[in-house]
């Protein structure tokens, strides 16, 4: 577990952006902990520490900020790396899922053999995966995520965020567990 001095340095290294992307919102703007090498180091030894005992094959990140910390901590870990993309970026046969927004519909998507055939390792048992992102809000991209983990034979362990907008409550429908480091209140 993070010590409250290192949470306290992590929340520290985020800028907020007030009435961005609209009037209202503070965006949680990450580039400022990305490029304090420190703060990074300390989030992603606290990562790979979490996470090394878990037994995983793959690490995959939601588009596009999840492929920074996951492609990372897949390295630390010597796990291959798998991104779940928007709809039309990826340039094998896919499958997707679509998720709700507040103003229609996104849609995701992963290679069907993203790991291996039919998910499931040489022990021909379903590859454990876990999902990371930078920030969940309303949760649909992670529900959605998670459906494209499973629906392509592997199993989602957990969902890894950096943030949690935990006023919002997306976690509690999420199926599997969920780990967040910072809880933005």
């Amino acid at each position: 577990m993070l010590n409250e001095k290192d949470k306290k340095f992590l929340e520290d290294s985020i800028r907020d952006i007030k009435d961005f992307p609209k009037p209202g919102i503070v965006f949680k703007d990450i580039t400022t902990l990305l490029s304090n090498a420190k703060a990074l180091k300390v989030l992603m030894s606290h990562l790979e520490t979490r996470y090394a005992s878990y037994n995983l094959n793959y690490i995959a990140g939601i588009d596009a900020r999840g492929f920074i910390f996951g492609s990372i901590l897949a390295d630390r870990l010597g796990l291959g790396f798998v991104p779940i993309r928007k709809k039309g970026k990826l340039p094998y046969s896919t499958v997707s899922e679509k998720y709700s927004l507040e103003y229609g519909f996104d849609e995701v998507e992963i290679h069907i053999d993203a790991f291996g055939k039919d998910g499931l390792t040489h022990h021909k048992k379903p590859s454990k995966v876990l999902l990371i992102d930078d920030l969940i809000a309303t949760g649909g991209t992670a529900k959605a995520a998670v459906k494209l983990i499973d629906s392509v034979g592997a199993e989602c362990v957990e969902c890894c965020f950096i943030m949690e907008l935990s006023f919002l409550e997306a976690t509690k429908d999420i199926k599997v567990p969920v780990y967040s480091v910072l809880n933005i209140n």
